[in-house]
């Protein structure tokens, strides 16, 4: 009895130090093959020109392929949905902007997945938004346009990428505060709701400054407001919406990185140290900057934490706007 004990002793050690082995040596040769970054959105956006940087420098540091495949609808629940589905072994990623990690569960019914389900492995970046508008509206000031606004109800039109995105629920913390009516124009993405600001179509469009500042510039749209708490370097003759008359008003649109539901936590660490690496070499760093981006590289519980602060601010302005699921 003894003997037999001993042995199946000496069996489950030896049982467990395989394990390990297997595990250890799992984490060294991953990634074994291709690695499938999702983006929920259209190309051209924002997310997009990130997770394309993000996903060349991996594939540098693997010697691996990191390819980015756009899967873009359903306010990004399509994208997000086959990212939750997706086996969790780090070959499937999701990059993203707040909605599918953040809030769309209390905007949709039947998501089919839910947004505090996904792995965190960082937050890659932050940016203000700006609110754009249409070159010829008779408004110069954020206080002009809610001048304008309020002197004609349910006139103005402001474009997003669809319900529940930061767009929607920025526009929406705008009527909230101003006291103002408008009408929601939604589209498949970022870059034809600009189209159609600067061609006439649709009055303003709550943006990020990498894809509207050079507009701004080029005289094609007008820039009324920052939604931040200080002003951006790039324009810093645009005041802050709070300064502007709006106290308190604040919408960023941010990027995290996420892998699918249980994600082991080894894979998750080995990602995060891997991808903050890389956002924090200056060549990284410069190209964000370029792009109006301010570097995230945060630890896995710092973007958790930063994910459930935002969940709460949005859910806010949900409530105040008498958004409903759809």
């Amino acid at each position: 009895m003894r003997i037999v004990g001993t042995l199946g002793i000496v069996g489950l050690a030896a049982a467990l130090i395989c394990m390990g082995a297997s595990s250890s040596l799992g984490q060294e040769t991953y990634p074994s093959r291709v690695v499938k970054i999702v983006v929920p959105a259209a190309g051209g956006s924002t997310t997009d020109t990130l997770a394309r940087v993000v996903a060349e420098k991996l594939s540098q540091k693997w010697g691996k392929s990191a390819i980015v495949e756009n899967i873009a609808g359903g306010a990004m629940n399509i994208g997000a949905s086959s990212v939750a589905r997706a086996a969790p072994d780090g070959h499937t990623l999701l990059i993203a902007p707040p909605a599918p990690l953040s809030f769309n569960d209390l905007l949709f019914k039947d998501l089919g997945y839910a947004p505090t389900q996904f792995t965190p492995i960082t937050l890659l970046a932050t940016i203000p938004n700006v609110l754009v508008v249409r070159k010829e509206l008779p408004a110069t000031s954020i206080k002009e346009l809610i001048e304008y606004g309020r002197a004609n109800p349910e006139k103005l039109s402001y474009a997003t990428q669809g319900a529940g995105s930061t767009a929607h629920l920025s526009a929406s913390q705008l009527e909230v505060q101003a006291g103002i009516k408008m009408v929601h124009v939604p589209y498949r993405g970022a870059q034809p709701a600009l189209t159609d600001v600067i061609a006439g179509h649709v009055d303003m469009f709550f943006d990020t400054p990498t894809t509207s500042v050079p507009l701004y510039r080029d005289g094609k749209v007008k820039i009324l407001g920052v939604a931040d708490t200080k002003r951006l370097r790039a324009i810093p003759e645009v005041p802050t919406i709070s300064e502007a008359g709006l106290s308190g008003f604040r919408s960023i649109t941010w990027f995290g990185l996420v892998a699918p539901p249980q994600t082991p936590a080894a894979l998750a660490d080995r990602l995060n140290r891997d991808v903050v690496e890389i956002l924090n070499t200056k060549e990284v760093t410069d190209r964000l900057h370029s792009l109006s981006l301010d570097v995230g590289a945060t630890t896995r519980d710092e973007a958790t934490k930063f994910f459930a602060e935002e969940t709460a601010l949005w859910s806010k302005v949900i409530r105040e706007a008498n958004i409903t699921p759809q």
